[in-house]
């Protein structure tokens, strides 16, 4: 005949599990259905990749893009020039890169160019202090053109990114210089944004 049930009430007394009980709980009663069990450690016994549909990478190893931080500076004030040699804007942000592998993405956006007779013609370019010392051209950034009469205007005035690889961890003050070839140059005027950002990417 073989046991199987137990009538607890009748004996008056309690099975105490972890002593009085041996071999194994079947699975139907919640356990496990076997004498032993090991279980695997993932930090040591795993090796290979963790599929993607079970929460891994599918990869065994790799070293992604990544955007590590952003500045940004904009403004509203007129920027305008008559010399014919380049000359510093307030168009300026700063940023300082986290590892000498970093590149630095530089978006320059938005103004409005203007003239007051006649056509204008301007040169924009994209200069860069390194620690503090003297700016250096970094890269030409447009020449922009306004025909036509009196207080005529084009917009954007500037419409500019540049990918830049400085190799260094020192702060970066990258600056926007203009200069005019006839008639004057700016490039925002009538409280026209016009914005610089700056983001360093992981290489």
């Amino acid at each position: 005949m073989t046991l199987t049930t137990i009538n607890l009430a009748a004996l008056g007394d309690t099975i105490n599990l972890g002593t009085e009980v041996t071999g194994t709980l079947p699975t139907g009663n919640g356990g496990t259905g076997s004498t032993a069990t090991t279980f695997v450690n993932a930090a040591t016994n795993v090796t290979g990749t963790l599929a993607t549909t079970n929460g891994g990478t599918g990869a065994t190893s790799f070293t992604p893009g990544k955007l590590l931080q952003v500045q940004n500076f904009t403004t509203t004030t007129s920027i305008t020039t008559t010399s014919t040699s380049f000359a510093a804007t307030i168009l300026t942000d700063q940023i300082t890169p986290s590892a000498t592998s970093s590149k630095i993405l530089i978006f320059i956006n938005g103004g409005r160019s203007s003239y007051q007779t006649g056509q204008s013609e301007g040169v924009q370019s994209l200069y860069v202090s390194v620690g503090g010392g003297g700016y250096s051209e970094v890269v030409s950034m447009m020449e922009s053109h306004v025909n036509g009469g009196t207080n005529g205007y084009g917009k954007p005035a500037t419409a500019f990114n540049y990918l830049h690889s400085p190799n260094t961890t020192s702060t970066l003050d990258y600056k926007v210089y203009i200069k005019t070839n006839t008639n004057g140059y700016v490039i925002n005027s009538n409280n026209a944004r016009i914005c610089m950002s700056l983001m360093e990417i992981a290489a």
